[in-house]
């Protein structure tokens, strides 16, 4: 797959980008009012501050880039969803249609990044960042994870426009945009100054003249990741405990993680997931379907082949550190579910450059060993393997039951916010995580909350009482208004999941 030549070349290259991203519309944006459903409280902790900017008087990030609540979270997602919903109105559709656009951007940069490799390159990384189904189970649930594969991208862009026109305002631009995707995204993009560091380390030896070249821009590159990264720093110093509290929690040196699998078969999922293993996690978790799939995972291998082959270029090794140190990620974090399709955000777009050469390398090797018609088939399997990939994608996604979704997107407290929005008055039974549910979906009409546990004094000051399990509403109530308590929700099997009591 070379550089397209000609004008016919030129416009097929581009009416191919084009049906990429309208793929990755599609398979973003489809259904997406009622599918995946519900709303994960990590979502509605997003909306919910979003809206605290827009409507609550006094409410901002700390330091304007950091909100403290639900573990801590990086502000900037949470500003872009506050614009959306200032536009088009506070909803669930809104919170989620946010994250799919930047999945749908996140395609567009990894195709810029891959373009840098060539035509084609460019071209495959983008079909498959479009098509699957592990971007595109993120690019549909409202958190700022969705963020990475474009931030990641850009970051990478840049480095490599600093080795290619070597200078302080190339070095300033990379210094700022490096900053800007390791700090205000997400934990994987961490990375990204340990990947600068190493990149310069591996030139050093491998291109010394273009190391010397860079050499000079290194200060300037320092300062500017330093300028944009102050406010973050300036939270990290504050507040070390909430800052670096969750990725202290996630990793294996925290003797208290709790993880599905022993060290030794967590590693080995992890790695399983390029062709074989598929993240537990209910909302990711799509037929057991690995975040790589098979024939995908062997085209990467021919790309780092050609990336180890390449390795003394700047670009090439760039791409080559990429992998390792961005798959470090979810190797450390041994908390929950293994692989975790979240903590391996960081290899999106290295991993959509490796696949694309990994296409080129193909053609490339058909062609000499076996003449153009070889070469021709190989672009031909490639194409059909990338678009099998994405209708598949769509259709594992979009054709899961309810019933698959019902815990894992939190629909009984979806319902329980429903209830209590047609009961003006009413109080709800949640602990601080699920209320962040309630909070978001009744913004305007908020009902009461009380902690499970805690008694109720004076239930007849509430229109209605309601909660996820009735020994909630026995505990708050006592066992005389608790033996009123009835279930007005049920899951697709019939099981009660809401409970109320009118007192």
């Amino acid at each position: 797959m070379p550089a397209p030549r000609g004008s016919r070349n030129a416009w097929l290259a581009l009416g191919t980008m084009v049906a990429i991203v309208a793929a990755a519309i599609l398979l973003r944006f489809v259904d997406l009012a009622t599918n995946p459903g519900g709303l994960y409280p990590d979502e509605a902790a997003e909306g919910l501050d979003a809206a605290r900017l827009l409507h609550q008087p006094g409410f901002h990030a700390d330091f304007g880039v950091w909100f403290p609540d639900d573990a801590g979270r990086e502000a900037m997602f949470g500003y872009v969803v506050a614009g959306a919903i200032a536009i088009f109105g506070q909803s669930v559709l809104v919170l989620r249609a946010t994250a799919a656009a930047f999945g749908v951007a996140g395609v567009l940069a990894i195709g810029w990044l891959g373009w840098r490799f060539g035509t084609w390159t460019g071209i495959v990384a983008a079909a498959w960042a479009a098509g699957s189904l592990w971007l595109v189970c993120v690019s549909r649930d409202g958190m700022r994870n969705t963020i990475v594969p474009f931030f990641g991208a850009l970051a990478l862009i840049a480095l490599l426009h600093w080795a290619a026109r070597p200078g302080r305002a190339s070095a300033v631009l990379a210094g700022a945009v490096t900053s800007l995707a390791a700090m205000y995204t997400y934990q994987p993009l961490k990375l990204l100054p340990v990947l600068a560091v190493l990149w310069l380390l591996w030139l050093r030896h491998y291109d010394r003249a273009r190391y010397d070249e860079l050499r000079p821009g290194a200060i300037p590159f320092a300062v500017a990741f330093l300028v944009v990264a102050a406010p973050m720093m300036a939270v990290a110093a504050t507040e070390p405990a909430n800052y670096f509290g969750r990725a202290a929690a996630t990793t294996a040196l925290n003797s208290t993680v709790e993880s599905d699998s022993s060290p030794l078969v967590h590693v080995l999922r992890t790695i399983g997931m390029f062709g074989f293993a598929g993240d537990p996690n209910p909302r990711h978790d799509v037929a057991a379907l690995p975040l790589l799939p098979l024939p995908l995972a062997a085209v990467a291998g021919f790309g780092v082949a050609r990336l180890w082959r390449t390795r003394r270029d700047p670009g090439h090794a760039l791409i080559l550190l990429a992998l390792p140190v961005f798959l470090a990620a979810p190797l450390v974090a041994t908390e929950g579910g293994s692989p975790h399709a979240l903590r391996a955000l960081g290899l999106a777009a290295p991993l959509g450059v490796t696949i694309g050469l990994g296409a080129v390398e193909l053609v490339e090797q058909g062609r000499r060993r076996w003449g153009r018609g070889a070469g021709n088939l190989a672009v031909a399997v490639a194409a059909v393997t990338l678009t099998a990939v994405a209708v598949w994608s769509g259709w594992a996604y979009l054709s899961r039951p309810v019933a698959d979704r019902y815990r894992a997107f939190s629909y009984p407290i979806v319902s329980l916010a429903d209830l209590a929005a047609d009961q003006p008055g009413s109080a709800a039974i949640l602990d601080d995580y699920s209320s962040m549910d309630v909070l978001f979906l009744d913004f305007d009409r908020p009902p009461a909350i009380v902690a499970p546990g805690t008694p109720i004094s004076n239930p007849t000051a509430y229109s209605e009482i309601l909660a996820l399990n009735p020994g909630d509403l026995t505990t708050a109530l006592g066992p005389g208004l608790g033996a009123r308590t009835v279930a007005v929700a049920w899951d697709p099997s019939g099981a009660p999941t809401v409970w109320a009591v009118v007192p």
